[in-house]
């Protein structure tokens, strides 16, 4: 299976609470539900059309908790059969039982862990927020596509998907849209180590 992340971002980068003013208001966090405006028919056919390509999903033990909380009920929904119903697994040295079944709890060496996954057959293990599992996954060279869901809005506190001191990665821009609401939807492939360069030196 490729591993696939998607991301809400607000244009300064921040990914925190990006669906209502509680879902995350860690550290003092008061700007939850930036993204929530700008969400539109477009996006949700995009949406629907990325979970279609799903066969398991990944999720780290925040965002686990909060989907595992509000999926079961949302019977109507959707996108409710897929994330209810495929295999799920989610990365915590804290859960001892997982009450969304079906679901894996991942432990010790996560990298290795999803490598091992990643091996089985599939089309896509998909990533769904959960930023700071990205993070290390993204350093260890395991995220094989990055889809980015950039909304018109700064945010201006909050964690941010791409922080200062965080592993360098070069990516490939495979394609770019923008929908009536005004999100910016950026698909890139992974391609290890960024390229350098001079500015105006000789070929």
């Amino acid at each position: 299976m490729r591993l696939v992340l998607q991301e809400f971002l607000s244009l300064d980068g921040v990914y925190q609470g990006p669906g209502s003013p509680d879902e995350d208001t860690s550290d003092g966090f008061t700007q939850g539900g930036w993204f929530v405006p700008h969400m539109d028919e477009a996006f949700e056919r995009q949406a629907g059309t990325w979970l279609g390509t799903a066969d398991a999903f990944l999720f780290g033990r925040r965002t686990y908790v909060n989907f595992a909380r509000d999926w079961p009920k949302m019977t109507e929904h959707p996108f409710a059969n897929t994330l209810n119903g495929l295999p799920k697994y989610v990365a915590s040295h804290s859960l001892v039982k997982a009450e969304w079944d079906p679901t894996t709890i991942l432990s010790g060496d996560i990298p290795a862990q999803v490598a091992e996954l990643k091996r089985q057959p599939g089309r896509e293990l998909q990533i769904h927020g959960s930023a700071r599992l990205a993070q290390s996954l993204l350093a260890a060279g395991l995220i094989d596509e990055l889809r980015l869901v950039i909304a018109p809005v700064v945010v201006g506190k909050g964690r941010r998907l791409f922080p200062d001191g965080g592993a360098p990665a070069g990516l490939r821009l495979l394609s770019n849209e923008t929908t009536p609401g005004g999100l910016a939807i950026h698909v890139y492939e992974s391609t290890g180590l960024p390229e350098y360069g001079t500015y105006g030196a000789d070929a």
